[in-house]
């Protein structure tokens, strides 16, 4: 197989499929027949307003060797395929118990109900559609379900975001690649197998959720909702009971703790049994919201090309005269901010979008990178805390909406307020000072970005920009120690996904899930 690198197509051009041939013909200098699959597609703007589709291929040829020899083409070389493989181990009797649904849980559970070790997999919340109308419920009333939510329930809080898969996990046994097999497998659509930023959506994937759930249950595994743990008993190094709210015990030698960035009760849990942990440096900042067209504008040069390319995306970054990092995160074209809360009297948001990423309002966490010298505490729990007084002074200014000001107006520290057009939300927002939430250096650095960040994108601080708070939520902000072979010192517990400090985002979190998979798989312990 040969793989030729940057390939590039004008977006303008209507036969895509057609020049992209002819451009593999050019390269390899050959008019024999070849097969070719996309390997990679992203978009080139640095000559805006020219644009190119920007391809990576691989070509199958009658003599690869042969044919690349003679094109001495410079961005042609073998390709060097990764394949993943399943590692050698054997089946045993005993069954696993995962905590949690989110993609870290749901993949460990897939790979090992395939391998026929009929995984119980857990959740404090609900099967994905019902938890769907418990979190639209919220969005509209205001009444919050602690136990399913944004946050909780089948498929993670990655559920109801803009689902990206991309990772900047260096993917050395194929694992991302198996993830996104898996993702087409069950529904979603094929261009995240070559897509630079490949995007499902949250109305796509709760059907992929589903469709996994499924084909887990055929193959051996349980699922059992409502379980929340709230205590694990050991009863030796290799066995360890789990305790649920319902009265329920399981008893395993291989608990897998996929428990998600916000399940703070069952890390404080988790810390007074004696599983060792510690703080971890995270980000927290406010959403902030600007109208599409004026990104695409920024980043395309035109809005014409927006209906080619679909809206633009943008990734931002600044260090601030204080050292701290300042960056765009979670960037939604086309999405909205929702109320991403999980606790009574605390307020998060996240951003979220379709599919089609066409509510015509661009959003991004716009945050500023926080450590142990924030925190007011020094043990394990304290970054958790800092998110908590930070969640608490947005849910008392707002009343538990989503408070939201003008940019402008939270610059010059202004108490009146512009009209805000509430589109682009998806729960109730209510106008409100943003002043105090943050700590004043962070909020400092933040005002900082903002305005750098105005000198890359035109408009970017100006008079269209709101703000939404608050994004507290960007990573777990604990790690539970784990050794090379995945397992807590509690050697039946592994530590798996985003919750416990190792992913950040979907597609990382489903990778870990895998690699634990692996782990029990190769050590029956299961």
């Amino acid at each position: 197989m040969i793989r030729i690198n940057q390939i590039k197509i004008s977006i303008d051009t209507v036969d895509k499929e057609a020049a992209l041939r002819q451009a593999i013909a050019g390269k390899l200098k050959t008019d024999s027949g070849f097969e070719y699959s996309i390997i990679k597609h992203s978009i080139d703007a640095r000559s805006k307003p020219a644009l190119y589709h920007v391809y990576s291929v691989d070509v199958k040829t009658a003599d690869d060797d042969l044919i690349l020899k003679r094109s001495r083409c410079r961005q042609a070389s073998i390709a060097n395929l990764k394949e993943y493989s399943w590692p050698q181990g054997r089946r045993s009797d005993r069954r696993p118990l995962i905590i949690g649904m989110g993609p870290a849980g749901l993949f460990c559970g897939y790979m090992l109900a395939k391998a026929g070790c009929c995984p119980i997999i857990c959740d404090r919340g609900l099967p994905v559609d019902r938890r769907r109308l418990s979190v639209e419920e919220f969005w509209r009333s205001g009444i919050l379900d602690t136990e399913s939510n944004v946050q909780f329930g089948e498929g993670g809080a990655g559920t109801f975001s803009d689902g990206k898969l991309n990772t900047l996990v260096n993917d050395r046994y194929g694992r991302n690649k198996e993830v996104l097999e898996i993702f087409v497998k069950h529904g979603a659509p094929e261009d995240i197998l070559y897509e630079n930023k490949p995007h499902i959506g949250t109305d796509i994937l709760a059907g992929v959720i589903s469709s996994m759930r499924d084909a887990m249950k055929l193959s051996g595994a349980e699922f059992r909702y409502e379980h929340k743990l709230i205590d694990i008993i050991p009863k030796r190094k290799r066995l360890v009971t789990a305790v649920f709210d319902n009265g329920e015990e399981i008893s395993t030698d291989a608990l897998v703790l996929a428990i998600g960035h916000s399940a703070r009760d069952t890390f404080t849990m988790l810390y007074d049994k004696g599983v060792p942990m510690s703080a971890k440096a995270f980000a927290v900042g406010l959403r902030v919201l600007h109208p599409q067209e004026m990104i695409d504008i920024a980043r395309y040069g035109s809005d014409y090309a927006a209906g080619i390319l679909g809206p633009a995306a943008y990734k931002l970054t600044h260090r601030s005269s204080s050292g701290r990092g300042v960056y765009s995160f979670c960037m939604c074209p086309g999405g909205y901010v929702v109320n991403a809360s999980s606790e009574a009297k605390h307020t998060a948001v996240n951003g979220m979008s379709l599919r089609a990423r066409d509510s015509e309002v661009a959003n991004s966490g716009i945050i500023v990178s926080v450590d142990e010298r924030d925190y007011a505490g020094n043990g394990p729990l304290s970054g958790m805390e800092f998110q908590r007084e930070l969640e608490s002074r947005s849910y008392a200014i707002a009343k538990g909406a989503i408070p939201v000001q003008k940019y402008i107006d939270y610059k010059a520290g202004a108490s009146l307020f512009h009209s805000i057009d509430s589109r682009g939300f998806k729960g109730m927002v209510s106008e409100a000072d943003l002043h105090g939430i943050l700590p004043e250096e962070v909020e400092a650095s933040f005002l900082e970005g903002m305005e750098a960040f105005d000198r890359i994108i035109p408009g970017f601080a100006g008079e269209d920009a709101i703000l939404a708070g608050v994004e507290s939520r960007t990573s777990s902000p604990v790690r539970i120690h784990r050794n090379e072979h995945g397992t807590s010192e509690w050697g039946c517990i592994y530590p798996c996904g985003e919750g416990a400090g190792y992913a950040g985002g979907i597609t990382s979190a489903a990778m870990d899930g895998i690699y634990i998979a692996e782990e029990i798989w190769k050590k029956n312990l299961i």
